[in-house]
């Protein structure tokens, strides 16, 4: 009986063993527009990205077209002793490779001829020359977890001998490879190597003659849909395939590593449990809630990663909070600092010109990071929390009793509270106080075409079923008409049949209350604090 494939988290993807979203266009475009280009270049992505299995199979693609050098430093620390071992260890490393692409005896004993001691990096260049001239089809160098390598002076030195020969090769004084990929998290080719906060970055490359790498390496919605066709096929679920993958999209951004975690859950954890006894039961709206909030709530790597790097980078730290808390818009330059580091962990991307949180995964992580931070230090989560059981009846939530608690908690601990900070900080207030309440059991996160300083859109999941709730400040009747306006667009978009509407009056003669309002026949529960 055939095995049936898995979804993969682990490692490299290997399409006869792993459901797999299909993109050979981004290898296509890698292959057409780098490497037959005899393009030097990194493939710089944040980890758990996709890299690893990149390289798999631009090496399946081009083994036999080329002599593919598919090699890797990781846990090498022993060849940076010097510079022998250093040369001695990449020749050793080369003749693994060389094996695999089964090339000749004569070529095989031609690398394999040990380097001088007393100048091991120009022997190497002469080795790297006499074997590329020999080789009658061009010779690739895909080099994997670089910049596990990258902390070593040894490795830039290697890398410089490259940029040499490259350079001399262009002018036609020298053979070496056609093409070198270099796969890691940070940048090599800027060199801003061991990014410590304590230290200063260093921009002295010797990589500055790689070509900028723009392919693509997410996973869109109908590479998503296709990998769950297949998987429909051997599984016979009944899942609406389209459906299901726009929904994973929605929350991954097609990040490929929470792609496969979500779909990983539902095939292997969710389906056969009390709520989701069959497969056909897991693969609906319903099972990917519940496979979100176990990413989202981890423990998984990416999120320990996350969460270590955010530590680390008070600046990161400080414009996430401000983005997600204070709705404060950041205008996108890829060499500001904090930036730079959020994009290559990839925590930040560019979104019209605006630093943005990359996928609500990560945002509802963050969230629920900075939120549990606030509880233990912030004298705004420090009082009086409620227990989460009283809003809970039959396995749902009461989103009325929610918010008509939540206005009498704001008006005990914050109605004489100083109106600059209550103004930066409402929405965090709501959050905290939501948070307990979600609390093993759902999950939130805010729509980012909404999120402003004025006005948030706030999207609840709990048990499958999702609630609205368009947080704002309150800047007069006009502008609360268009926000209810606004309000019921959404609920029509998230299919739900009441919305809420909370508002922060800072107004010397505000009025305040709660009320139930109808905007095109759907009910409205209105707080006004």
């Amino acid at each position: 009986m055939k095995k049936r494939k898995k979804f993969q988290t682990e490692g490299v993807c290997i399409p006869s063993l792993h459901y797999m979203a299909d993109t050979s266009a981004a290898i296509g475009r890698i292959i057409d527009g780098y490497i037959e280009q005899g393009a030097y270049f990194t493939i710089n992505r944040a980890r758990q990205y996709g890299k690893t299995t990149t390289l798999e199979l631009l090496y399946q693609r081009l083994r036999g077209t080329y002599i593919v050098l598919d090699i890797s430093f990781e846990a090498a620390d022993d060849c940076f002793v010097s510079v022998y071992t250093m040369a001695q260890g990449l020749i050793q490393k080369v003749t693994e490779a060389l094996l695999e692409n089964e090339v000749s005896d004569e070529l095989l004993q031609l690398w394999k001829e040990p380097v001088s001691r007393e100048l091991p990096l120009a022997d190497l260049s002469a080795k790297i020359t006499g074997f590329c001239r020999q080789c009658k089809k061009g010779v690739i160098l895909m080099v994997d977890e670089v910049d596990k390598s990258a902390g070593h002076q040894l490795f830039l030195s290697f890398l410089g001998l490259l940029r040499e020969k490259y350079l001399k090769q262009l002018a036609g004084r020298d053979h070496t490879f056609l093409s070198v990929i270099l796969a890691g998290v940070y940048d090599i080719k800027n060199l801003k190597l061991k990014l410590h906060p304590q230290e200063e970055p260093k921009y002295n490359s010797p990589w500055n003659i790689a070509a900028d790498f723009t392919v693509d390496l997410s996973l869109s919605r109908e590479s998503i849909q296709g990998m769950l066709e297949e998987y429909e096929q051997d599984c016979h679920t009944g899942m609406d395939c389209k459906k299901i993958a726009g929904m994973i999209y929605d929350y991954t951004n097609g990040y490929p590593f929470l792609v496969s975690y979500i779909c990983k859950k539902i095939d292997e954890e969710i389906s056969g449990s009390s709520q989701f006894p069959r497969l056909s039961d897991a693969w609906t709206r319903e099972g990917v809630l519940v496979a979100i909030k176990l990413l989202v709530t981890g423990p998984n790597t990416l999120y320990d990663d996350m969460i270590k790097h955010v530590s680390e980078y008070h600046g990161l730290y400080d414009m996430l909070h401000d983005i997600l808390f204070s709705g404060q818009e950041y205008a996108y330059h890829e060499y500001e600092p904090s930036m730079e580091i959020g994009r290559m962990f990839g925590f930040l991307v560019n979104r019209s010109g605006v630093a943005t949180v990359a996928n609500r995964i990560f945002e509802t992580q963050l969230y629920t990071w900075f939120l549990a931070n606030a509880g233990r230090k912030e004298r705004i989560a420090s009082q009086q929390l409620p227990d989460k059981h009283q809003f809970q009846h039959d396995g749902e939530l009461d989103m009325d009793h929610v918010m008509r608690c939540f206005y009498e908690y704001y008006t005990a601990l914050y109605s004489r509270e100083d109106d600059s900070f209550l103004e930066k900080y409402g929405r965090k207030i709501f959050l905290m106080y939501l948070s307990p309440i979600l609390n093993g059991s759902g999950n939130f996160y805010v729509e980012d075409q909404s999120r402003s300083k004025r006005r948030s859109d706030i999207v609840i999941d709990f048990h499958g079923k999702q609630y609205i709730v368009e947080c704002k400040i309150w800047h007069g009747e006009e502008y609360n008409r268009r926000g209810r306006k606004q309000l019921r667009e959404y609920m029509d978009a998230y299919q739900t049949e009441k919305g809420y509407l909370l508002s922060f009056n800072f107004n010397k003669k505000k009025s305040t209350g709660i009320q139930t309002i109808w905007c095109d026949g759907k009910p409205i529960l209105e707080v006004v604090v």
